[in-house]
This record gives structure tokens, C-alpha cells and sequence, in this order.
């Protein structure tokens, strides 16, 4: 076969980096890059269409989202409906697809081994698919559903509204998910066959020489090119023209507007938006990389601190939208706080000062410079991710980018250019913008509807005259360009260090504990240092709780200018809250983290309660609190498991309660108090020395715990507190129903969670083998047969070291109710396939899941996220795996089967139900007849949730303690 190949020496890849790659073109055009990767577990591949949403007929709006769903249905070869989603979910592997304005994503990941029948499946998407009537008819509904779950998300709305208000006949404004209305109804009404026309979508639109794949495989390139030659080169070319667009969708009478809508959720947002040529041409030059670096830049003398510092900000960002690869715009997003809506001009015309500035200051080549070195290092130093993300990535934009840079992108700018950084500058004038301006406030003063996601909206027309207006109106701030990073590392040497396969005890003092475990295995000049702060103060009540989440919050708010130069510099900290106290984790290139890291203890140490910031922190929670209602149904249902099953929760109706009268002195008197007690568990992991690790804890012991006035005590053992769980009672179904928290909602969802056991090894793997088995057959049954909802899941749920079993849906389709028994009769059919599953059957799953487990980790960040784990939860079962995969090999299909009827089998005396049933607007009806109904045997109704959790046993602690631990020593 002829086949243009090129050489992967020719491909740009990091230092780091020691996969192989190849370009190859089949006969049919087809454009592929093969990625070689011997220590890769899992294969994955990425077929990139270049066809999206921009082409969808007329009236028949989301065809081509529809046609993205209707792929993974079935082929010729492969008829049996989402065979292939159920093969790879049996071979550790999950499917995806997304459909962009103008491509459709197709994307897999599976175990190696199974990886050719895998891509054999994956082919006859593109070859021959099936669609069958029935099942085009059921998954307009699954498209419908997808549409009902985005209908009340303030991201989907606005971005629509900025579609809906360009230019009319051109693609951007069409409305690209579709929904029931344009697949079903009004193709119905003009006689259109729907499946004819995406019979029709796919034969014009799917040619071989517009797609791009890019296979990542465990053998050989050579190996690989024979696959994808073999399974690909079926795929048709009909030398299909790629879609072109001509012109800006945004000119003339759509800018110099003032666009005022009316969100779902209480936010004041401001968006600034500047048509222009897309600068994807200059991607070495990098203007608009320059740009965002400055304009969203978060230190001193920067826009941001400005707005910040006056109370008007609570988040800025700046970013390049691409429309298409010739046009985007350039967005500025500013959230607001109520004063800053209220200042929205001033905001504006600062705004266009900090614009004016950069005019002033011509284009600095130490800036530039500096973006450069940053994206140099992260680009050679950058972690191994997911083959699926990475494929998908590449694949994604490979239409965009030369072969040589397929795997660098933008990421590696080199050519500094003024007069391209000043030529887009000059775009982000007075007369050449719109801006949307997102609040409640506006309510009842909005005059037109966006036709989609119904946004109230109005427009008021702005001239150049206005913003030079609120310009000169704006404050007097001192805003000024950056300084120079002093947080780029300049060390990358490797360490070296004594190979250790897990985490070893090097400390263990009255006031803390050390964990270290060096990098033997990534090769990477990054290091992590993870601190728990057991404060028993933080957490003994629920006042305690939200005054902890406060401070988290203001210490964060402290240190944002200095550490946002860290941040750019690949140098991140992140504080958390937890049951029992809260956690600081420093990562990143470690030559300079050790500064970070002192930074934040020191701002812990001396923190004092600035009013006027508590003020914008208690905001920013208050609303946080309150537009939880505007969540999705599923969340709500997670959130009432949590607060029926968590011993150590609070409702969210009383945290805001209390929010509203706490005032600066409340957090200044209880911030002493909580950090009087503690007690540090530390790990410190990655290219970092033993000594180096010792010395580090014993600074952050010698700043808390030591000198004439220290901060912190060591906690007393009577004092270290944990959460516990509910013991639900055997063979007993408990229903708590609900109202949606959103009355405008009409979506309804269902949890239904089966409690099995505290964590136990036999058990966690039979558990973790059943909801492996059942999850795909589950999805099947509930969201493609039944169509349930879109969102359906069956995963495992682990609650302060208690495990179970959870079904997940959320639908407008049918009420909670139904749905509930809808799992029931799942479980109860189900049990006959356990049954009659073959020996085969069964040792092919098993062992899907043993390969699955036995995924090496990519990245520091995974080994020590699952290092960290056991510390926190006291389990230090670090070789956790290991154990697990040897408990698997002794598995039985009876033994299995003896787990299910035991614990899952309905109708087992063992069995422990909760179900939670949230409904919508739509189905309040339903849950009239819910409540008023009588109940059924061993079934019981929770009206109150505290007195329920007041009545139940709970179950006991798993922690293990530090007394019998034997310290490492430096010479074993």
C-alpha cells in the first residue's frame, strides 16, 4: 500500500519524553500520528473529524452532536448496541466523544492487552455504523436529556446569549447541542427523516481526508503502523472539502454594546469581549500569551490587585476564544463582588487604563523572555498524563499545528515580535468590543429572550465617548507591568537518593510525624510537602467549622500576589479543610519551594483578620452557600447521603445562618484558639533528601511549636477527634424524598446507596469486582434501554472507611420513585447474569480488573496522592495494591456470587439500603404521592434527618495509631 511516512526525529518532543513517534498518511488520505510507549499499561487512541456543530443543516440545529452520540451505538461488524463501550469498560478502559464547532472528537482507553480488538471496534465507527431506527429514536432522547441537565448552567446560557447576538447565517450563532425540539419535533413537522439525514451527515462529512488519529500503543511503531493501516485504511475518502467560513461573526452593530442579562445563580460577572483575527498563524510569537500573561497577571501594581484591594473583584482572567482558525476573540472575565457591581464603569475604565499602560510601556523583552523560559521548562519537564488525554490533546489539534509541532503546540514560544503583540494590542480598543454584564440585579429590567436557554437579556448601545468617559471617572491606582519572577527555578538537577518502594517513618515527636519518599522512579526536578494539621478546635462544632473555612479562605486571599508568581512558575500551594482541621500541600519544582512553603507558615503564624477582606470572604461564601441550590439534583442527592450518613456534618441552611452574624472579631478570637492544639502528620516526597526532608519539619516544628510564645501545643490523645458513619440497620430499605432545592429546576435524581462493610481487604476486592462487572451492564440498561437520564453511574462509594455501592440518576424524564425501582429490578436481573456467567466470562473480567489495578503510576502526583491517602486515613497499607491483586487471584465466580447475595441480592437480610430521591419541579406531583404513601415491609421513611442520625449505632474507627511504629533509621 503507498503511504507517506515520516520519522519521528522529526517530531519536536521534550527532553524528558522516551516515547517514539511517526507520521504516517494512508492511501485515503487519512493523517495519523503512531505514539510507541513500552511502559505505558494502557493504550488509547483519538480520532479527531473535521467536522463539527458549523455544519449542521439548517433546522435541524445539534445533528452532528447527534451523530457523535449515534457512533458509539453499533457497526456492521460489531451490531450489538454499545458493545464497544462494554468492551473496553471489561478491559479497565473507558469511551468519549465531543463535538466542537468544527470537528468531533472520538476517543478510547483500554488495558495494552486487549488493545487490537479494541481498535478493530474503534475502526468500524468510520467504516460502517449502524443506526438503527429504534435506537436513533432513543438516543434523541439521551440528546434531549443532555440539554435539560445544561438548561439551567449560567456557563452553557451566556455563552449561547453571545452566540444568539452575531451576525445572522453565520455558524457561530447556531445552537450546536440540539435538543428534542430540532432532532424530533420540528423535523417531524416539515417531514424530515431524522435518520435519513444523519445517514446523509455522515456519508457527505466523514471522509478519510479529514480525519486525524493518533494511536498510542505499547509495541513497537512498526507493530502499531500495521494496525492502523490494517483497520483504517477502510475508511472512505470522498476528498470532502473542509469546511470554510468567511468573515468575523462579530461586526459593525454587534459591538460598542452594553449587553445586560440575568443569570441562573446570584453572581455578578463582567465579560469584555474584542473581535479578532485568531492568532493561531504567530503561535511562535505568541502574542496573545504576552497579553494574558499582563493583563491577568495577580501581583502588586496589577489590574487584579487593584480591584481586589478597592473590594470589587473576586477573580480576573484573560484568554484567546478561538471561533475558528481565522477568527476569535479576545475575553477579559472579572467576578464581582456586590460593591464591585455596583462599580461596574469604574471596573470598565480601569480596565482600558491598565490597556493604555501596555501602549505606553512599548513591548518588553524581558517579559517576553521570561514566558518563554517558563514554557521551556514546563514543556521539557512535564508529567506523563492519561495516553487518552494526551491522544486527544494532539489529535484535537493536529489540523491546526505542522507535524514537527504536533507535540509542542503553542507551548514553546521563540520568535519575539513587537509589531505582532502590538498589532493585536491595537485590537483591544474603545470601538472594537461588546461586553456582558451578568447579574440578578437586573431581574424584571430585561426586554428580550434569548430562544434556547430562555436568558432574560437586554442591549444598550456604547460609543467611544462613554468609555474615555469612565476612564477619566476611574480611581487613581498605581498600575504597573510585573516585576521580575524570582520563583523560576534555576536548579533542575536530579538528586540522588537511596531507592525506597514505599513511604518510610522518619520522625515521631509529640508534635509530629514524617513520611518521605524520594523519586527514584520519574526522573523530575519536583518535589511535594504535604502537612495534615490535626486541630481538634477546628472542627468540635459547626460555628468552629465555618470559622475554619473563613480563615482558609483570608490566609489564601493573603498570600495571593506573592504566590501568584510561584504559580506561574510551576510552583503551587493549596490549603483544604477537613474533618478534623485542615491540610497545606506545597508542590511543584522543588529548587525553591522550601521559600513557599516558609512564606505560608509564616502568614499562618502572624495572621491578623483584616475587616474589610472578611467582609468580601464572607461574601464570596455566603453566595457560594446560597447558589448551591442551583447545582445539579445528583449533587443534591450526594450532599443529604453525606449529611444522613456523616456523624460530623452540618446543613448548609445553617451554615448560612451563622454566616450572617459572624463578624472580624469572631475569627480573630477563634483563630488562636484553633491553632492552640495540634498535631502534624507530614510526607514529603520526590527529588528531595532525606536530611533535606528532616530539616524541613523541623523548621515548620520550630515555627509552630517552639520559642518563648509558641502557637501550637501538641494535642493531647483525648483530644484527637475523627468523624464517624451510621451503621444502617441490616435488611432495612430507608427512603428519605425530598423537593429540588431549585424550584425552576425540573430535573429529579435518585441515589440509591447499599452500605457493606468497613474496609477489609476480601471484602473491598469482591466489592470492587461486582461494581467493575455491573457498572457498563448498568449504564445500558438504565440510560440506553430505559432512558432513564443522561447522567446514569454505578460506582463505589467510600465514606471515613466504610464502603458501598452507589447508583447514580439524574432525569426529567421520570420522578425518583420510578427510577428507585427501576435499580431494584437491574439488581434482581442481574443476578441471573452473575449466574450465568461462564468460567471464561469471569476470569476475562477478572483479570481486566487485575490489569487495571496494576496501572503504573504516570506522574509523582499519582503515587503520592495514593501514598497520602494512607496517612491521612491511618491505614498505611501502602503496598495496598499488591495485597489487593494477590486477594483477586483467589477469587471464585463463587465466591463473587456468595459477596452479592449476601450484601446486593434484594431481598438479602444483610442487605442495607439508603435511597435518596430528590424531585423536580416536574415531578412535585410525585413526591405528594411518595410521602403520603404507605410504606413497605422493612422499609422505613426518614422525615428528620438529625433525630434518624441520633437513633442509629455508629460504626467504629479503622485509624491506626503511632505508638507501636518503628522509626526508619538512616542506616537500614
Amino acid at each position: 500500500m503507498a503511504m507517506t511516512m515520516v520519522d519521528g526525529d522529526c517530531i519536536i518532543k521534550a527532553r524528558n519524553d522516551k516515547r517514539e513517534y511517526r507520521r504516517v498518511v494512508l492511501e485515503n488520505s487519512l493523517e495519523a500520528l503512531l505514539i510507541s510507549d513500552p511502559d505505558t499499561d494502557k493504550c488509547a487512541a483519538s480520532m479527531d473529524v473535521g467536522v463539527g456543530h458549523f455544519s449542521d443543516p439548517q433546522g435541524i440545529e445539534g445533528l452532528a452532536h447527534f451523530l457523535e452520540h449515534m457512533l458509539f451505538y453499533a457497526s456492521e461488524k460489531y451490531p450489538e448496541e454499545e458493545s464497544f463501550a462494554k468492551y473496553t469498560s471489561q478491559h479497565g478502559g473507558e469511551t468519549n466523544a465531543f463535538t466542537d464547532s468544527d470537528s468531533t472528537n472520538y476517543h478510547f482507553v483500554a488495558n495494552a492487552d486487549c488493545f487490537e480488538e479494541a481498535l478493530d471496534r474503534f475502526s468500524q465507527f468510520f467504516v460502517k455504523p449502524l443506526m438503527s431506527p429504534d435506537a436513533v429514536q432513543r438516543e434523541i432522547q439521551a440528546v434531549d436529556s443532555e440539554f435539560q441537565m445544561n438548561f439551567l448552567s449560567d456557563s452553557w446560557r451566556i455563552s449561547q446569549l453571545q452566540r444568539h447576538l452575531s451576525m445572522e447565517g453565520h455558524p457561530y450563532r447556531k445552537f450546536g447541542t440540539g435538543n428534542g425540539q430540532t432532532l424530533e419535533v420540528q423535523p417531524k413537522a416539515k417531514g424530515i427523516d431524522i435518520r435519513q439525514e444523519l445517514i446523509k451527515f455522515y456519508e457527505e462529512n466523514y471522509s478519510a481526508n479529514l480525519m486525524r488519529l493518533v494511536v498510542y500503543g505499547k509495541g513497537s511503531l512498526d507493530k502499531i503502523q500495521d494496525l492502523v493501516v490494517e483497520k483504517f485504511q477502510a475508511i472512505c475518502n470522498n476528498n470532502q472539502s473542509c469546511f470554510h467560513i468567511s468573515g468575523h461573526p462579530c461586526l459593525g452593530e454587534h459591538l460598542q454594546v452594553l449587553v445586560k442579562a440575568v443569570p441562573v445563580c446570584d453572581v455578578h460577572m463582567l465579560q469584555i469581549q474584542w473581535p479578532m483575527p485568531a492568532t493561531i498563524h504567530h503561535y511562535k510569537e505568541a502574542p496573545c500569551s504576552y497579553l494574558t500573561h499582563l493583563i491577568e497577571h495577580e501581583g502588586e501594581g496589577s489590574l487584579f490587585h487593584a480591584l481586589k484591594r478597592l473590594g470589587w473583584a473576586t477573580g480576573l482572567y484573560a484568554c484567546e476564544s478561538y471561533v475558528d482558525s481565522n477568527s476569535s476573540f479576545f475575553d477579559v472575565v472579572i467576578g464581582m463582588t456586590d460593591a464591585g457591581h455596583e462599580h461596574m464603569q469604574d471596573i470598565v475604565g480601569l480596565l482600558f487604563k491598565y490597556i493604555d499602560i501596555l501602549h505606553q510601556s512599548s513591548i518588553c523583552k524581558w517579559i517576553y523572555d521570561e514566558i518563554a523560559a517558563i514554557h521551556e521548562m514546563m514543556f521539557h519537564n512535564q508529567d506523563k498524563n492519561s495516553p487518552m488525554s494526551y491522544a486527544v490533546s494532539i489529535a484535537s489539534n493536529m489540523k491546526l499545528y505542522p507535524p514537527k509541532d504536533w507535540l509542542v503546540m503553542s507551548s514553546l514560544p521563540s520568535k519575539f515580535n513587537p509589531s505582532i503583540i502590538h498589532a493585536v494590542l491595537e485590537k483591544l480598543s474603545s470601538r472594537n468590543f461588546r461586553i456582558f454584564w451578568v447579574s440578578k440585579k437586573f431581574e424584571g429590567e430585561t426586554s428580550m429572550i434569548e430562544p434556547w436557554y430562555a436568558t432574560a437579556y437586554c442591549v444598550d448601545k456604547l460609543t467611544d465617548s462613554t468609555i474615555q468617559e469612565w476612564v477619566q471617572h476611574a480611581p487613581s491606582e498605581n498600575l504597573c507591568l510585573p516585576v521580575v519572577n524570582q520563583f523560576i527555578a534555576t536548579d533542575l538537577s536530579l538528586k540522588e537518593t537511596k531507592k525506597v518502594m514505599f513511604p518510610v517513618l522518619l520522625r515521631k515527636t509529640s508534635f509530629s510525624t514524617l513520611w518521605y519518599k524520594p523519586d527514584t522512579v520519574f526522573s523530575a526536578p519536583k518535589a511535594t510537602v504535604k502537612l495534615k494539621f490535626n486541630c481538634p478546635y477546628a472542627c468540635n462544632s459547626p460555628d468552629a467549622a465555618l470559622l475554619a473555612r473563613i480563615f482558609k479562605h483570608l490566609l489564601c486571599d493573603y498570600l495571593n500576589e506573592y504566590a501568584y508568581y510561584a504559580a506561574l512558575a510551576g510552583l503551587y500551594y493549596e490549603i483544604d479543610s477537613t474533618d478534623d482541621g485542615f491540610e497545606l500541600d506545597v508542590s511543584g519544582y522543588n529548587h525553591k519551594l522550601q521559600i513557599l512553603l516558609d512564606t505560608v507558615l509564616k502568614a499562618m503564624a502572624d495572621f491578623t483578620v483584616k475587616p474589610e477582606r472578611f467582609s468580601v470572604i464572607k461574601e464570596m461564601l455566603t453566595k457560594s452557600y446560597q447558589n448551591f441550590k442551583f447545582d445539579e439534583p445528583s449533587n443534591h442527592a450526594s450532599y443529604y447521603c453525606s449529611l444522613i450518613l456523616n456523624d460530623h456534618s452540618w446543613p448548609l441552611e445553617e451554615n448560612l445562618e451563622r454566616l450572617e452574624t459572624l463578624k472580624p472579631k469572631d475569627l480573630s478570637q477563634f483563630t488562636p484558639t484553633m491553632l492552640s492544639r495540634a498535631f502534624l502528620e507530614c510526607y514529603t516526597a520526590g527529588n528531595i533528601e532525606r536530611e533535606e526532608a528532616e530539616s524541613i519539619v523541623q523548621h515548620i516544628e520550630d515555627v509552630l511549636f517552639k520559642g518563648s510564645h509558641p502557637i501550637c501545643k501538641p494535642v493531647q490523645p483525648s483530644q484527637l477527634m475523627k468523624s464517624r458513619l451510621i451503621t444502617l440497620d441490616e435488611g432495612v430499605n430507608y427512603v428519605y424524598s425530598t423537593g429540588g432545592l431549585n424550584p425552576h429546576d425540573e430535573n429529579s435524581a435518585l441515589l440509591h446507596y447499599i452500605q457493606i462493610h468497613q474496609d477489609d481487604i476480601a471484602l473491598n476486592v469482591k466489592l470492587q469486582l461486582f461494581t467493575f462487572i455491573a457498572s457498563h451492564e448498568a449504564f445500558h440498561q438504565l440510560r440506553t434501554v430505559e432512558q432513564l437520564g443522561y447522567s446514569c453511574s454505578l460506582t463505589n462509594r467510600y465514606d471515613l472507611g466504610v464502603h458501598g455501592l452507589q447508583f447514580t440518576v439524574q432525569s426529567a424524564v421520570k420522578c425518583p420513585r420510578y427510577i428507585d425501582a427501576r435499580v431494584q429490578s437491574f439488581l434482581e436481573s442481574f443476578e441471573g447474569t452473575l449466574l450465568k456467567m461462564s468460567e471464561d466470562d469471569f476470569k476475562s473480567h477478572l483479570n481486566g480488573l487485575i490489569e487495571s489495578k496494576m496501572e503504573k503510576d504516570k506522574n509523582l502526583w499519582e503515587e503520592s496522592g495514593r501514598h497520602w491517602e494512607e496517612i491521612t486515613e491511618r491505614t498505611f497499607l501502602f503496598d495496598r495494591i499488591e495485597i489487593e491483586v494477590a486477594a483477586l487471584r483467589e477469587l471464585t465466580k463463587q465466591d463473587l456470587i456468595a459477596f452479592f447475595d449476601e450484601h446486593i441480592r434484594i431481598g438479602s437480610p444483610k442487605r442495607k439500603v439508603l435511597s435518596v430521591r430528590v424531585y423536580g419541579s416536574k415531578h412535585s406531583a410525585d413526591l405528594e404521592v411518595d410521602k403520603n404513601e404507605a410504606v413497605g415491609p422493612n422499609t422505613i421513611r426518614i422525615d428528620d434527618i438529625f433525630s434518624f442520625r441520633a437513633s442509629q449505632p455508629l460504626y467504629g474507627s479503622c485509624r491506626r495509631g503511632y505508638e507501636r511504629m518503628e522509626v526508619h533509621s538512616s542506616s537500614k
